[in-house]
């Protein structure tokens, strides 16, 4: 029962989602109470995750699955993360008719294997968490299936996955095979660099970076960002990158890390080739959820810049990186939620024309958001990529810093691009004023954190060196 006690979240929602099934089929029109029992089950399970006060490494379920401080602040990050989710959506999802009892339990399946691939610490159980995020978020792609462009979005994200976790499932048996243990802690102690595992490794790391959408690793994101429902596109920028990451840090840095000087190489050529690509292809987008999609995969590529340096530094600026491009996308996708006129929601970068004159508020976020996602200071964007550089810098690695500076600025293009459009284009017809108090707070809180956090930017630095051991 002890062991119990350190998994009480995963445990929770994993009824939580039985019950909620069970209530669905025998109450009718219950998809608006579910939704927001859903929420309520995520806010109960961040609580119940906070609570947990440990002062070392626990190992649980003989070594396959661990709980340390890191895994509990990220679950706690991803916990928050899918609450102002759903939070903000609420009036999208009922608006396109996409609010169907199934719809929030898949949510919660989908987070739930992403809490289990955080803890764990066996290829087994790692793969298990993979699989039930990933089966979830198939079905939440093509959810809105009245929508040619959702089901070819659905389809396209599940051939690829699926191509990608092969991949990954043959690394994995790669990886037995040559050290005859699935779990981490034996993995790291039984291999004698052979060639083999570092095959093995390969593959783990390809089925990984598939899941961040690392170039060339990247053909499903623009297609899916735009064909899924908006409160799911969300979800995809959001929450399965900050799971994938976390697997990165404590994979490489776990069994792995002495192959140091074989996989910093591949993970260099990940965040080159992502932070490049990022910049250059979303120049020409039209669509915001596919310039965004371009976005996020340069900024994955700034957070694998971090994890090249082989620092407990450049670990602590990855993670800096991943919570400030999770306030930045949610603040962005909340005001992308406010674009609706007459039950209508849009998502072109023409249709913000003008927008400075009739909404101001808004085009005041949009400004805000976007000088953050281009790195402009003192906002909260840019102190994520000076974070970054100075630990890329201090390992005297000058060839990474300068890419991503000459990223930077190509990026800076089109999001002054888009903010030109806002405030200098001939303006249109007004959107409708009244938003859900949901997503009023969740603007106003992200925005103001981007915004505010100048005023203390170590506060973030002071808690994970606190909890980052590797």
């Amino acid at each position: 029962m002890s062991n119990l006690y350190f998994i009480i979240p995963e445990l929770f929602i994993s009824l939580s989602v039985m019950a909620l099934l069970v209530l669905g089929v025998f109450k009718n029109n219950s998809s608006k109470i579910i939704f927001y029992l859903s929420c309520l089950i995520i806010l109960v399970s961040l609580a119940i995750n906070l609570n947990i006060n440990i002062t070392q490494t626990i190992f649980l379920f003989n070594n396959s699955y661990l709980v340390d401080q890191l895994s509990l602040f990220i679950k706690s990050i991803i916990m928050i993360s899918a609450f102002f989710v759903m939070f903000c959506s609420y009036n999208y999802v009922r608006v396109n008719n996409i609010l169907k009892i199934e719809y929030p339990i898949l949510i919660l399946c989908s987070l739930l294997g992403m809490l289990v691939m955080i803890s764990s610490n066996d290829l087994i159980v790692f793969y298990i968490g993979l699989e039930l995020q990933s089966l979830a978020l198939y079905v939440l792609a093509s959810f809105n299936r009245d929508n040619i462009l959702s089901s070819e979005s659905g389809l396209k994200y599940f051939v690829l996955s699926a191509l990608s976790s092969g991949l990954l499932l043959y690394g994995c048996s790669l990886i037995y095979g040559f050290s005859n243990s699935t779990n981490f802690n034996e993995i790291s102690q039984n291999f004698n660099f052979e060639y083999g595992v570092i095959f093995g490794m390969v593959f783990v790391i390809v089925g990984l970076a598939f899941k961040i959408s690392a170039v060339p690793f990247h053909m499903w994101a623009p297609d899916v960002y735009q064909g899924s429902p908006t409160s799911v596109t969300v979800l995809f920028a959001i929450l399965p990158k900050i799971a994938a990451l976390t697997v990165f840090i404590k994979f490489l840095y776990g069994p792995f890390i002495n192959l140091f000087e074989e996989w910093q190489a591949i993970i260099i050529f990940l965040s080159v080739a992502s932070m490049i690509l990022g910049a250059v292809a979303a120049i020409g987008q039209k669509n915001l959820k596919r310039l965004i999609a371009y976005s996020s995969i340069s900024h994955m590529g700034y957070a694998l810049a971090g994890l090249t340096t082989g620092t407990n530094q450049g670990i602590q600026s990855s993670i800096i990186y991943l919570i400030i491009y999770l306030i930045m996308n949610l603040a962005f996708f909340s005001c992308l939620f406010m674009l609706k006129r007459k039950d209508k929601f849009y998502e072109n970068i023409e249709d913000l024309s003008g927008l400075s004159k009739k909404h101001p508020i808004l085009a005041l976020s949009f400004l805000i958001i976007l000088f953050s996602l281009a790195g402009i200071p003192p906002l909260a964007g840019f102190f994520a990529k000076f974070y970054i550089f100075m630990a890329v810098i201090q390992k005297e690695m000058y060839f990474l810093a300068i890419v991503g500076l000459l990223a930077t600025v190509i990026a800076a293009f089109y999001y002054l691009r888009v903010i030109k459009i806002i405030y200098f284009d001939p303006e249109q017809e007004k959107f409708d004023t009244a938003m859900s108090l949901g997503l009023k707070l969740t603007l106003i809180l992200s925005t103001s954190a981007i915004l505010m956090y100048f005023l203390n930017p170590n506060f973030l630095n002071k808690y994970i060196t606190n909890i980052l051991v590797i």
